[in-house]
């Protein structure tokens, strides 16, 4: 949805139409492989989240791209925060609640995510070691089958990005319980975060950026890039994410090289003390 908001606005910048292909599925690698194998030309670029350019390489033995190599960052679209969310028949009502019944169910207590090694597998893992309980985490093909079952009673939890689940939220299909961000979202104020709540080192915030592959000339990174800030501080665009819960950026192709290289360092130490990996 943000892509094609997105691309409606800068279709007449780039002097041409944008066509929005979604490629679901491995956490996002196989649309990741996609542009690897695109020519370098500016037709054809990536829109995907810190799991696939920060995470992955941290998480995979074996994978099929290198961000630093493969790709040129063009623009860092939003941040997000992320949220933990149970279904409408789920007892919890608050963290503590839920926590009270994480530890009921210790070895049994399951949280799903959109997808193995992805920031909220992280986080549901922290938040389990944090309030003490062992909790199963269950991987789903992106967040559609996601919040298909936490509306389906066939997962109780789940850890999401907020602009992910506030719709169905406010709908009352889902029941959002706390936030990752350092303060409270502005999309929903009234929602506490895990570190007002006593649990400071569950924190986490995610962000989107835009990518061509590697060897795309500068001037059109440089025109892409512009193109993209320039959607993004119009009001029908940046009102809209607002809504649905992420804080616009559109930074410059240097400024999202930074991010990606800080992040790396922020989140290397924490997948390493999971003693996760996969294959």
């Amino acid at each position: 949805m943000v892509a094609r908001l997105i691309a409606d606005h800068i279709k007449d910048s780039v002097g041409q139409p944008i066509i929005v292909e979604n490629k679901p599925g491995a956490t996002g690698r196989i649309a990741a492989e996609a542009l690897r194998h695109a020519l370098a030309d500016g037709t054809t670029l990536l829109m995907a989240p810190i799991a696939v350019t920060v995470l992955a390489p941290l998480v995979f033995k074996r994978l099929n791209y290198d961000p630093t190599k493969d790709f040129v960052p063009i623009a860092q679209i939003a941040t997000f925060q992320y949220a933990l969310v149970v279904g409408t028949n789920h007892p919890a009502r608050t963290v503590p609640e839920f926590i009270a019944w994480a530890k009921a169910n210790s070895g049994r207590a399951s949280f799903g995510t959109p997808g193995t090694g992805s920031l909220p597998h992280f986080l549901g893992m922290m938040i389990g070691r944090e309030i003490g309980a062992e909790m199963v985490h269950i991987a789903y093909q992106g967040v559609t089958s996601l919040t298909t079952e936490l509306m389906g009673g066939q997962v109780p939890a789940g850890v999401s990005a907020l602009s992910d689940l506030v719709e169905l939220h406010r709908a009352g299909k889902i029941r959002i319980l706390a936030t990752t961000g350092p303060e409270r979202s502005p999309v929903l104020p009234t929602l506490p975060t895990f570190k007002e709540q006593g649990f400071p080192t569950v924190e986490g915030v995610g962000w989107t950026g835009v990518y061509a592959p590697a060897g795309t000339p500068k001037p059109v990174v440089n025109q892409l890039s512009k193109a993209i800030a320039g959607a993004l501080r119009a009001p029908a665009v940046s009102d809209k994410l607002i809504r649905l819960g992420l804080e616009p950026t559109g930074t410059t192709p240097e400024a999202l090289a930074a991010i990606m290289a800080n992040d790396t360092l922020r989140w290397a130490p924490i997948v390493k003390a999971s003693g996760f990996t996969a294959e």
